[in-house]
């Protein structure tokens, strides 16, 4: 059976949409070939690194605390009490070089104090020569004001720490209480980190490309970064008195040993 020319013409022109549609479905392969249900991305094959890296470095500054505590009938003449002792303090400081800037007051406050007391109650005891008197406690007693207690507690920061030792000696002499410290640290710490931080991403990046390598993969790039850490490590030994009356001053020479800055990295990639 001949064909005609125009059904020539019709079969040639399905023959060339068969065609096109055919080329389009492989370049859709091709192109979304590896793009799951819906067009969305499938979730690309990834592998974690962790990294330490940490610096240490002498410290620059320390901190002491204090506080100033003071009993009394009234809450006036509670703080006069504590301001004495405050007045002596700071006097002390500032012969030492303490700056008032590094001088910082954390918490002041006032309390009432109460005892609790019984209620003395009269008696009459007959005897042979007549009556005579006695006293006994007897219930209920009852919670009764007795005065108040001012305390306020102080921060200091002491730059030269050569001085740690002295400046805590003679707090010790001033009439203040629970004397904490010296606590070690360096002022500035933000180039430290961050050399801390460069230290542990190089560390994860060699430890990466060492099994990328053993593994056989391809790291093709950083889909994410966290980083914990970061902290100071003191290992001086902080003197503390918790009273300077029953404890021994402290030494004029304080160890102040090295603080490390430490940061740990984790660095996942994409690998192929």
């Amino acid at each position: 059976m001949e064909i005609s020319p125009e059904q020539k013409v019709r079969l040639s022109r399905g023959l060339r949409i068969a065609l096109i549609v055919f080329l389009a479905v492989v370049a859709a392969n091709a192109l979304f070939g590896d793009r799951g249900y819906g067009g969305e991305n499938k979730t690309p094959n990834t592998i974690s690194f962790s990294g330490h890296g940490e610096v240490t470095a002498v410290p620059d500054i320390a901190n002491v605390y204090f506080t100033i505590s003071k009993d009394d009938k009234t809450v006036k003449d509670a703080q006069a009490g504590v301001a004495v002792i405050e007045k002596k303090a700071l006097d002390l400081l500032k012969a030492k070089g303490v700056a008032d800037k590094d001088i910082q007051t954390t918490n002041a406050s006032f309390n009432p104090r109460y005892e609790f007391r019984n209620t003395v109650c009269p008696q009459s005891a007959p005897s042979n020569s007549g009556t005579v008197s006695s006293s006994f406690f007897c219930p209920p007693g009852q919670q009764v004001l007795a005065g108040y207690t001012a305390s306020e507690s102080i921060t200091v920061k002491i730059r030269n720490i050569d001085t740690v030792g002295d400046i805590m000696q003679g707090l010790g002499t001033t009439g203040v209480s629970d004397l904490n410290g010296p606590n070690f640290a360096i002022d500035k710490e933000d180039t430290l980190k961050a050399e801390a931080r460069k230290k542990a991403i190089d560390d994860a990046k060699a430890k990466a490309k060492v099994l990328a390598k053993d593994l056989g993969v391809r790291l093709v790039k950083i889909t994410s970064f966290s980083e914990s850490g970061n902290f100071p490590i003191m290992y001086a030994t902080n003197a503390v008195m918790k009273d300077s009356v029953e404890v021994a001053p402290a030494p004029a020479v304080i160890p102040k040993g090295e603080n490390t800055i430490s940061s740990d990295v984790t660095i996942t990639y994409e690998i192929r």
